[in-house]
């Protein structure tokens, strides 16, 4: 089930219209230096509970990408970035992932969201300067495992 999850995840985001890249496991491990990658998705699955009938994944999801910077005057709210932007779009790539678990083919898969998950943005995580969002969430898969 880990497998699928993780296919059908990144399958996912890989046909996300904005995303460009997805990676899984330690972010610490992909290289944020190269600006081809973004915008990029990154997957981490945090921990599994095995109940009864379903196992539980807690996943988390980071959709981030490149913050730009104008050489034009500062704007004294907006700054002179598309940060605002970037949280923007990231937010909307979330959204639809979570929309597909709850209600899309993801859902229809039995790969379904238990509770509400939680979006947390970022503005300074990482060596070079990147925005974005990192949704929490549980995951419910079927326990297809039998004692026999």
């Amino acid at each position: 089930m880990y497998f699928d999850l993780i296919d059908k995840l990144k399958g996912h985001m890989d046909t996300d219209p904005i995303i460009n890249t997805t990676t899984k496991g330690d972010i610490f491990k992909v290289d944020l230096s190269k600006q081809s990658i973004f915008p990029l998705c990154h997957i981490i699955v945090n921990d599994a509970t095995l109940n009864e009938n379903v196992i539980s994944y807690s996943i988390s999801i980071i959709a981030m990408d490149i913050v730009d910077f104008s050489k034009e005057e500062a704007d004294e709210f907006i700054g002179n970035n598309n940060e605002d932007f970037v949280l923007n779009t990231m937010l909307q790539v979330l959204t639809r992932a979570y929309e597909m678990l709850r209600r899309g083919d993801l859902h229809t898969d039995l790969f379904q969201v238990d509770g509400t998950p939680t979006c947390e943005p970022f503005t300074d995580r990482f060596e070079n300067v990147v925005a974005g969002w990192t949704m929490n969430l549980t995951i419910n898969v079927p326990n297809g495992m039998s004692i026999c």
